[in-house]
């Protein structure tokens, strides 16, 4: 037989053990933080990808394809922006801001990137210290993801970027996906270790996809949650 003061412990663990999940439940996650996504669309994202016989698909267009079947789940807990730099006219270092971080942004996003098309030049640095700003990374956490098949072209270094970053934001995230960099004349050793520094500087992956399968992965691991979504799935059945 319990005693009350034993009784009456036990009940008070209980009370708190629940407040504390309720707490953690209720708590932000870097699942729900507003993110920019910044698009590659320089001339080299044009370059066809040899899929076998017959079969040539843009570079591009197997990133486009990727991003399309992540989105929709990504979108349901967090404002997505977007970026791109690189599109005509050719050789230029241009970037365009396409909007700021908003509510259910599938459609858009995906509205704005198949409407690019690959011309310009790779000015990586200056998208993602645009990304940065629109984020507002020095009052408040963000997430940047950043796919590029290429090396910055513009004159700026992503890893002076990185530490920049690194020293004035809140809590912001870089991640940068590599797009087939693997064996290209364009992506010396130099400019992947730029890469990875602007993302480890910030807290972020570097990750190499040398495929759409691998681009889907990636996009998940960076972009996605599938846990907040798995979550909310699972509270979804239980209230039905």
């Amino acid at each position: 037989m319990v005693s009350q003061p034993a009784a009456v412990c036990l009940a008070m663990l209980v009370v708190c053990a629940a407040s504390a999940l309720r707490a953690e439940e209720a708590k932000p996650t870097p699942c729900k933080d507003d993110a920019m996504i910044v698009f590659d669309a320089s001339g080299s994202m044009a370059g066809n990808v040899d899929q076998g016989i017959a079969t040539i698909k843009p570079r591009i267009d197997e990133v486009k394809t990727a991003l399309s079947q992540v989105l929709p789940s990504a979108t349901r807990f967090r404002r997505v922006g977007l970026i791109t730099f690189g599109p005509g006219p050719y050789n230029q270092c241009n970037v365009q801001l396409n909007f700021a971080p908003v509510p259910h942004a599938a459609v858009p996003i995906m509205n704005a990137v198949n409407a690019l098309t690959p011309a310009g030049k790779t000015p990586l640095t200056s998208a993602v210290q645009q990304a940065a700003d629109v984020l507002d990374y020095r009052n408040k956490p963000g997430v940047v993801v950043v796919v590029t098949d290429g090396e910055e072209t513009c004159g700026r270094s992503p890893c002076e970027l990185g530490e920049q970053l690194h020293a004035a934001a809140l809590h912001l995230t870089v991640h940068v996906i590599g797009y087939r960099v693997e064996n290209y004349s364009w992506t010396g050793e130099q400019s992947i270790v730029e890469a990875k520094c602007l993302a480890e500087r910030n807290n972020g992956l570097y990750i190499t996809a040398e495929s759409e399968e691998d681009l889907v992965a990636a996009f998940e691991k960076t972009l996605d949650c599938p846990m907040t979504s798995q979550r909310a799935d699972r509270l979804t059945k239980a209230s039905n």
